[in-house]
């Protein structure tokens, strides 16, 4: 198995995850409360799981010289995280977990899409070539026809 493939089925792997991690926090929902405190307990498990991670595998603690070399907006990336754990666990018991998601697909691929073309955050550039925007048209299809009413 070379490393792309490698690389491909981690990328898989995590987004078979998400509907799970869905499913278990909107049912998290039902005993904790309203939607940013399951967001929270969400986020302190996959903490105190990082840190564990983090020690096992015996990974030193990044420098402080290292975190204050950083600018403010890199941080932002766990502030988006909470927004989207929250707007699923949000948007789930109402609309369904398939269309929760499916809409979080295609918005995820719709701004990739640029931040590749652009290279934007520091990213390598990928054209927007005709080909790939067809296949983020593909993916909103989808989308319509899972939001389909019968």
């Amino acid at each position: 198995m070379n490393e792309r493939t490698i690389y491909l089925f981690a990328a898989l792997a995590g987004g078979a995850i998400l509907p799970v991690q869905v499913a278990l926090n909107t049912l998290l929902r039902r005993y904790v409360g309203e939607p940013m405190q399951v967001t929270f307990v969400s986020y302190l498990a996959g903490t105190l799981t990082s840190l564990a991670i983090c020690f096992f595998a015996r990974y030193p603690i990044p420098a402080s010289t290292s975190l204050f070399q950083t600018s403010w907006w890199m941080w932002v990336g766990g502030c988006l995280g909470t927004l989207y754990v929250w707007s699923t666990i949000f948007a789930t018991p109402k609309i369904g977990a398939a269309l929760a998601l499916s809409l979080t697909i295609a918005g995820q691929m719709i701004a990739a899409l640029f931040l590749d073309h652009y290279g934007a955050i520091g990213l390598t550039k990928y054209a927007a070539s005709p080909l790939r925007i067809t296949g983020i048209v593909f993916v909103i299809i989808g989308v319509s026809l899972v939001a389909a009413k019968k």
